[in-house]
């Protein structure tokens, strides 16, 4: 399963999803949308907003987070097949 990481230097989120996936030693590859040309407007235009941490798992876009609720560690564990016991 290829997983794709869209975030920012800056961002908290990202680096809550960054721990995440280390924790459980899933590897992804990271793209900063600031530093990378054409980034930002890649999640704007699969998304429609410039919103990030944006996940892609298998050419499928996650995002998370979700303002006022945080990191869904969750979701992701159910969408990553991580067992959570």
């Amino acid at each position: 399963m290829e997983i794709t990481l869209y975030t920012a230097f800056w961002c908290p989120d990202c680096r809550t999803v960054k721990r995440f996936l280390a924790t459980h030693n899933i590897p992804y590859k990271e793209i900063d949308i600031e530093t990378t040309p054409g980034a930002a407007e890649d999640v704007i235009r699969a998304t429609g907003k410039r919103a990030i941490p944006q996940l892609v798992i298998g050419g499928r876009w996650f995002q998370p987070y979700r303002p006022g609720k945080g990191f869904l560690y969750e979701e992701m564990a159910k969408l990553l097949g991580i067992d959570q016991r």
